[in-house]
């Protein structure tokens, strides 16, 4: 053992918690916005257009209910809504917000048919269109998949990314450990089954890289000569990153137990829905009732959505107009790494532009009419 390397270490590892105990203030989800519409504990967020007149069809973009949706905004560097801001886009996000005890016997058909319902209708309100495209992510994706085959009339465009559909693949330990999960057991002790416990699982997927590996490499980082001033300050940006990364990977709201043991039980255990087999109180999920031109986008290092669970979707459909990407970065880096401003968003943009354009049969109301509309019913909320 090379003790000058021991030496090294601990100075790293010294200089790395005395900045953790002085952590510089940071915020995450900083693009202008305004809560539009609540239900519940879930809020419909609109995102300020960036340009005079953006494309004609709103985006609203579904997130998971494990974790939070501004791993999508968390940084201005490092954000899908603003890069889709920039590109022209009208932009709605749906915040979940955080369940309670009361909340235990929501259902999936409570998310999907209830709350993403009402807030693409809100949306068609506000915009005056009968259609707007659905952006759904990770979990969020499944949601918006199961709404589009049942609400296609209201859908023009789907993209999905890193969506799972397809739950009977091995690639994964989250597949693995889902197919042997006691679920009842669990929703029956907890009624809201906790986020720190399902995150504790997710953590576990690649224990050395999310939970040991990040720290060491952050100190390797944050190391600097003394009266390196220009250091210091490149370390406080590292820190400040860092650390925005850390809240949102423990920011994670407990879930509606009935809902959980539903999506548990028929996509994770019974693989219902590629098989056009799973229902939502009563009624069947068909795939091939999704005709609306689609994208699907995958990770292909992803540790929780293998791209064996989310290739199936694009010949599941009835969809002429479809389209499958698959980028070579992971599960998070498909949002924050460097190649989801370079590569993702401006191909999801470049696809959704001429998809985006009115039908010309005069039914949508104007651009100008859509936006005094829409700050006529703000201002009475």
């Amino acid at each position: 053992m090379n003790g000058l390397n021991l030496i090294e270490d601990f100075d790293k590892f010294k200089c790395g918690m005395e900045l953790f105990l002085k952590p510089p203030e940071f915020s995450v989800g900083t693009t202008p916005s305004e809560v539009i519409f609540s239900e519940d504990k879930m809020k419909l967020i609109h995102y300020f257009p960036n340009v005079e007149r953006p494309h004609q069809v709103p985006i609203l973009i579904v997130y998971a209910l494990v974790n939070r949706y501004y791993i999508l905004d968390l940084q201005p560097d490092k954000s899908v809504i603003k890069k889709l801001l920039e590109e022209g886009f009208d932009v709605y996000v749906i915040d979940w917000g955080y369940p309670s005890g009361v909340d235990r016997y929501l259902t999936l058909d409570d998310y999907v048919n209830g709350y993403i319902n009402n807030a693409v209708d809100k949306i068609r309100e506000f915009s005056g269109l009968d259609k707007i495209t659905l952006l759904g992510v990770c979990q969020g994706g499944t949601f918006s998949v199961m709404y589009a085959a049942q609400h296609p009339e209201k859908i023009k465009n789907l993209v999905t990314l890193v969506a799972p559909v397809d739950f009977d693949t091995d690639k994964g330990l989250l597949h693995l450990w889902a197919k042997s999960l006691d679920v009842d057991k669990i929703v029956d002790y907890y009624g809201i089954v906790p986020g720190d416990f399902l995150n504790a699982g997710f953590l576990l997927t690649d224990p050395f890289r999310l939970m040991i590996d990040k720290y060491v490499g952050l100190f390797d980082r944050i190391e600097c000569e003394p009266n390196d001033t220009a250091c210091s300050i490149r370390n406080e940006e590292t820190i400040k990153n860092f650390l925005r990364m850390e809240k949102w990977i423990f920011d994670s709201p407990d879930q509606a137990g009935e809902t959980f043991r539903q999506f548990m039980k028929d996509c994770y255990q019974k693989n219902l829905l590629i098989k056009n087999e799973m229902k939502l109180n009563g009624k069947k999920i068909n795939l091939k009732n999704i005709t609306m031109p689609l994208l699907n986008v995958m990770a292909e290092f992803d540790h929780l959505v293998p791209t064996d669970a989310s290739i199936p979707l694009t010949e599941a459909v009835s969809s002429s107009d479809k389209e499958t990407l698959v980028f070579p970065t992971g599960h998070i880096g498909i949002f924050v790494g460097s190649k989801s401003q370079k590569e993702v968003c401006p191909k999801i943009a470049a696809w959704l532009k001429p998809r985006s354009l009115l039908n010309g049969k005069g039914e949508e109301k104007t651009l100008e009419q859509s936006r005094k509309n829409r700050k006529s019913k703000v201002n009475k909320k």
